[in-house]
């Protein structure tokens, strides 16, 4: 029986032998399809990873694509301010900016669409397009701008040229006329004065010093200048007595009165009404106080014009 044993034994090698050769390639075949996997989820991974970066690349361009148009319309709205213009319609463009602005940073990495893409982009173009008009609209005004500046500093020198030149013109008449004025002035010539008593007897004294006790009036006379510049008219003529104080005799009944002088309003003791005809008019004026005259020197003026025409002095003792 033993000998029937021998033979039986290589058939169950040969078996466990493809079993075993089988489990091998089974187990090769597994690691070959888990290594396939592998590399293609890799594969899909680095794909991925590639496209997120695209996107969060494309992502980060639209980003600063926005601020650099943020920052050139708050160029613009500031150059609209310089020129005193409305910038209403750009702060409200800004506004809209600043909310893109908000929605792009809310992208998570690798969420930025292609549709959002597109539609950010087309929006930044149409940004950009209107950024570049309203940049041409606004140099045609600095240029208009600086055309007017130029203009109106022309036109004000020439203006301050044509007022120098009206002052130096008015300044020239003035002169001038005062140069007439001053020509066209009448002097009173030969002023002499007397006095009169109260018998009507005339007193006269080649030193003009009278007893004030005496004195009833006082008698003024004098000769008109000739003056071919002056017109011939009616002129104004007044006479001013002063007292020894300085204070000028002055009665409203006596046909006093007051005038100009200098600029400043002053007394007058009498005034006459003389037709100026350039022959050396000889003019007289009789005043009487109607009361005790003061001792001491007394100063007479004669006025035209407001202008003096000459004077003298008597004294009374």
């Amino acid at each position: 029986m033993e000998p029937k044993n021998e033979y039986p034994e290589p058939r169950q090698n040969n078996s466990r032998v493809l079993l075993w050769v089988a489990l091998l390639l089974v187990l090769l075949g597994i690691n070959g399809v888990l290594f396939y996997l592998n590399t293609q989820k890799k594969t899909e991974n680095e794909q991925l990873t590639t496209q997120v970066q695209a996107k969060d690349t494309k992502l980060q361009a639209q980003i600063k694509e926005y601020e650099d148009l943020k920052a050139n319309y708050e160029r613009q709205s500031q150059d609209l301010q310089k020129l005193g213009l409305n910038n209403d319609s750009l702060v409200a463009r800004i506004s809209g900016i600043n909310a893109d602005l908000l929605k792009l940073r809310s992208f998570k990495a690798g969420s930025f669409s292609i549709a959002e893409q597109q539609r950010f982009k087309q929006r930044a173009l149409n940004l950009e397009s209107q950024l570049r008009k309203k940049d041409d609209q606004i140099a045609e005004l600095r240029k208009a701008n600086e055309n007017l500046y130029t203009e109106t500093t022309t036109l004000k020198q020439k203006q301050n040229k044509l007022t120098d030149t009206i002052s130096t013109i008015a300044k020239t008449n003035r002169e001038l006329s005062e140069k007439v004025s001053m020509a066209s002035r009448i002097q009173a010539d030969n002023i002499h004065v007397s006095i009169l008593t109260a018998k009507n007897k005339e007193k006269d004294d080649d030193k003009e010093e009278f007893k004030a006790r005496r004195v009833d009036r006082v008698k003024v006379t004098f000769t008109l200048s000739r003056n071919d510049v002056s017109p011939k008219e009616t002129k104004q003529i007044y006479l001013r007595i002063l007292e020894p104080d300085g204070a000028a005799l002055y009665n409203l009944s006596t046909g006093g009165g007051t005038f100009t002088v200098d600029g400043q309003e002053a007394f007058y003791t009498q005034k006459q009404d003389v037709v100026f005809d350039n022959s050396r008019q000889n003019l007289q004026f009789l005043y009487a106080k109607g009361g005790d005259y003061k001792i001491g020197q007394h100063t007479v003026e004669l006025y035209e014009g407001g202008a003096l025409m000459g004077k003298t002095t008597f004294t009374l003792k």
